[in-house]
Order: structure tokens, then C-alpha cells, then sequence
């Protein structure tokens, strides 16, 4: 099947989804940004629908793997679909495939807002000091060196590069799959300046498998931390740590999904000094393989 065909099909889901959410899809909009990246984007590419609680006008996000694209950001740019401007932050992507194997990449969107990230998966994940060697690389990143070694943040497989806010995600995988202790969290919140969540919202970032934060070439601060569980089929709405918008449920029970079996689901707390939210994700489509992997992760934890 091809490209442009596969970008039709998601293009479908994507307005379905927007739909369930309220937020307002346009062909117009949407379609131009599947259309540049249509050559990428097959039956086996990742596909993950997600939506923020409290997030204000509804917005539906949609992240893409892009297949056999060696530089998403000269594509984009060449679409226009990130602005121009003499910044850091255009130089890193090249940078990083400069120095990094990458495996494959991604691209976020969202149908209000536009084209967002564009995230590196790397072959062999890395640690702050050899990122913190790139070039481009916010100085923020080796400025936290010492709250990264400090709580076990030691190696990232993933880097998402925001175009629109001028920012980095920097992502850590934990080194056991046995989550996180309350007093690791607490200590890692109060550390970058923000408040004690509540019991449910720490005892929720307690089972994260994955930590990332924001940084910008702005400020030595960390500008957001997250905490991310491990996807998992279904959702249970009475065991999240905050309530649902009506909207953002029906998605998530609604969401279109090419796979066989129950729709497998994400969840993040997110938290920076002006907000607390929880965004949530359903995957559309997922490869063999990584569908075999989850099985495998869930099997071994019962």
C-alpha cells in the first residue's frame, strides 16, 4: 500500500479521534503534514493519539514514526512547517546525527497546533556527558548533570526536539522495572522548585518506568519532569490520580486502533511550575515487533 494511501487512512483516525476529543480537524490543516511525510509512514509505523487534562481549547496530538527519512528536519523545514529562525535549536537534529546512531524518528503534531517535535530513537542509548558534548545541546543539560546522576537518570534512549517552544525532552529509562520510591520522587520535585503533589498523584508517578525532562537553551532550569508508566492494554479511569475531561474519556474508550485485542494505552503526569496535568495516549498502530515486546513486558510482570 502506499505512502500517500497510509497518510489518507491515518488522516481518517486522526479527524475520528479529534472528533471524540472536541477539538477542531481540518483536512486542510492535518493532511499536508501526513502528505510530507506520506514516503515514511507505513502499516508497521508507530502511531500514538494522545490528549492533556486541563489543556484548555481541546487539542488532539498525533506522533508518527517515520520510516527510512534520514533528516525529518530538512523534510519539515522544507514543507515549512518550522520557522527559520537562527536558533540552536534548528542545528541539533543534525548535530545528534552527527555523533548518534539514530534508528529510527518520529514526528509530533497537533491538529490545532501544527508540526511540534521531532523525536530521535537512538541505537545505542547515551549518557548526559556524551550528549552534553553536542554542540547544539542547551547548556541546561550539563548544568543538571548533578540532579540526573544524583537520582539514576543515567542513560536515554530518546530525544524529542520542540520546534515550536524552542525546548528538549531528554528521556530516561530507569534501570529496574520496579518504579520509583515516593521519597525519590518527592526529592526529585522539590529539588527543580515544585510543590508535594497529592498521595495519588505520587503513589501514579511511583509506577513510572520512563522519566523525562524539558530543558531550554534559555535557562538553566529544568523546565518540566514527567513521569511515564508503561503502556499497557486498556485503562482503568477509576485508578488515575486526577479526573477526566467527558471528552478525553470518550477517546480513550473510543480510539481507533488497527490491531487485534484490547487498545493499548499511555499515560504521563506531567508537572512544571505552573501546572499539574495528565496526558493520555491510545495507540493507533503499532508494529509486530514492538507489539511482541509489550506482550513479553506484561507476561513477565504477572
Amino acid at each position: 500500500m502506499s505512502g500517500a494511501t497510509e497518510a489518507e487512512k491515518l488522516y481518517a483516525a486522526i479527524e475520528e479521534s479529534a472528533r471524540s476529543v472536541g477539538a477542531d480537524c481540518s483536512r486542510d490543516d492535518v493532511l499536508p503534514t501526513l502528505t510530507a511525510f506520506a514516503d515514511g509512514i507505513t502499516a508497521q509505523s508507530g502511531v500514538v493519539f494522545s490528549a492533556q487534562t486541563g489543556e484548555g481549547p481541546a487539542e488532539l496530538e498525533y506522533t508518527v514514526q517515520v520510516t527510512g527519512i534520514d533528516d525529518p528536519y530538512a523534510r519539515a523545514r522544507a514543507a515549512g512547517f518550522v520557522p527559520t529562525v537562527d536558533h540552536p535549536v534548528n542545528n541539533l537534529l543534525a548535530d545528534l546525527r552527527r555523533q548518534v546512531r539514530i534508528g529510527f524518528h518520529a514526528i509530533d503534531c497537533g491538529v490545532t497546533g501544527g508540526f511540534k517535535k521531532i523525536y530521535a530513537l537512538l541505537t545505542d542509548a547515551q549518557s548526559v556527558p556524551q550528549l552534553a558534548a553536542i554542540p547544539s545541546m542547551p547548556a541546561a543539560l550539563t548544568e543538571n548533570a548533578s540532579f540526573f546522576d544524583g537520582h539514576g537518570l543515567e542513560r536515554t534512549p530518546v530525544l524529542g526536539i520542540d520546534y515550536q517552544n524552542r525546548t528538549m525532552n531528554v528521556y530516561f529509562q530507569l534501570p529496574t522495572a520496579t518504579g520509583l520510591e515516593p521519597e525519590g520522587v518527592l526529592a526529585m520535585l522539590r529539588e527543580i522548585g515544585l510543590p508535594d503533589p497529592d498521595e495519588e498523584m505520587l503513589a501514579f508517578a511511583c509506577t513510572a518506568y520512563r522519566v523525562y525532562t524539558t530543558l531550554s537553551w534559555d535557562s538553566p532550569r529544568i523546565q518540566r519532569i514527567s513521569f511515564a508508566p508503561k503502556p499497557r492494554r486498556g485503562i482503568d479511569f477509576s485508578a488515575l490520580p486526577a479526573p477526566i475531561e467527558p471528552g478525553i474519556e470518550k477517546f480513550m474508550r473510543s480510539a481507533p486502533h488497527t490491531y487485534s485485542g484490547e487498545r493499548i494505552c499511555a499515560s504521563v503526569v506531567k508537572w512544571s511550575p505552573d501546572r499539574e496535568c495528565l496526558d493520555l495516549g491510545s495507540y493507533y498502530q503499532i508494529s509486530d515487533e514492538q507489539l511482541r515486546a509489550l506482550t513479553a513486558a506484561r507476561t513477565e510482570q504477572v
